[in-house]
């Protein structure tokens, strides 16, 4: 047995030991499904042995990648709690399905994550540097 977890912002799907803990991101596998399953086009796909935590940071990376994952709704329930609008991926959804713009399915808001994060990086732009001597013009 196995468990199957998306990380939808990352677009990486992991299968890794079964999961002790409900996780609305997760699925458990049987061994035939844990060895066949694949990823998404366009996904990673991890697949994980064995987790063994000897330290105490390696826990508290751990509860950080659960806590940062744990915030993104999965668009599979019914969350109407979710979010105030402002992130793109914790977003208050009117869950219409048929539009790309309010849809709290996966695949959109992947989108729109997607979109988001090029808007961010787009931000910065090249600006002349005033103090440098200016070039000769070439005829």
């Amino acid at each position: 047995m196995a468990t199957l977890t998306y990380a939808y912002a990352d677009q990486t799907a992991v299968v890794g030991p079964l999961a002790e803990e409900e996780n609305p991101h997760s699925w458990d596998l049987c061994a035939t499904h844990r060895d066949r399953i694949s990823a998404p086009v366009g996904w990673e796909l991890v697949r994980v042995d064995r987790i063994e935590l000897d330290e105490e940071d390696d826990l508290m990376a751990l509860a950080e990648a659960v806590k940062e994952d744990g915030r993104v709704t999965t668009g599979l329930v019914d969350d109407r709690s979710a979010g105030s609008g402002a992130d793109p991926i914790d977003y208050s959804a009117t869950f219409d399905g048929a539009d790309p713009a309010n849809s709290n399915h996966p695949v959109f808001r992947t989108r729109r994550v997607a979109y988001a994060k090029k808007a961010r990086r787009a931000h910065l732009s090249v600006v002349p540097d005033e103090t440098a001597p200016a070039e000769p013009e070439q005829d």
